[in-house]
């Protein structure tokens, strides 16, 4: 098997109301996120990946230290969009959440507020290309971390990714320009699914369901 390309769950254009171009999406999708796949199914064969399934290939890279990071920039590049794409939505944002979620957030931030300013600070604070998360701890607690180029929280082992934003310029110039804070508010406050959150929250996370 092959990894793919999965298209998008709204049209290039469905965001732009919500602050994220057509022609945004178009490069983003289209371009940068297919080079990952294509990159990643060359290297397959040469790094021994058949029959693993994507988070195993990502999780196993994170182990590998230098010798893993080749592998690492293009298998965690691929998880961390699919999960992107999916946290989105023409009808997202808003200060209203799914019970669970909301019970969960306020448990582990003491509220909205307080967990978007955390999700919004690490997001700034990645110095260079990255990625902020929510993710889901071993004892069921949320918690907001933040990874540098394609690493995600299933590579360095911290938790269960249910929200991720990137942060590389390439997912925000056209819009915001240099104005990284302004792209991160506009994503929690406008795009965010946080139904899809939820599920994930509920499901234990991602499953890709895409395989070497």
């Amino acid at each position: 098997m092959a990894f793919s390309l999965p298209p998008l769950p709204y049209s290039t254009s469905a965001l732009a109301e919500r602050g994220m171009c057509q022609e945004t999406l178009e490069l983003h999708h289209g371009k940068h996120h297919n080079a990952y796949v294509t990159a990643l199914n060359g290297l397959v064969e040469s790094k021994n990946l058949q029959g693993k399934t994507l988070e195993q290939i990502v999780a196993d890279a994170g182990k590998g230290g230098a010798d893993g990071m080749p592998v690492l920039n293009q298998a965690g590049q691929h998880w961390n969009h699919i999960l992107f794409w999916q946290v989105m939505s023409p009808n997202g944002g808003g200060e209203s959440l799914p019970g669970k979620l909301s019970s969960a957030i306020n448990d582990s931030f003491g509220g909205l507020a307080q967990f978007k300013e955390a999700f919004k600070q690490a997001g700034v604070t990645q110095f260079g290309s990255g990625w902020a998360w929510l993710i889901m701890k071993g004892d069921g607690k949320l918690a907001v971390t933040k990874t540098p180029n394609g690493a995600n929280p299933i590579s360095t082992g911290e938790g269960t990714p249910i929200l991720g934003c990137d942060v590389w310029e390439h997912a925000y110039y056209l819009d915001f320009r240099n104005v990284r804070p302004n792209y991160l508010d506009n994503f929690l406050n406008k795009l965010v699914a946080w139904d899809v959150v939820e599920s994930l929250m509920e499901k234990g996370g991602l499953q890709s369901g895409q395989s070497a």
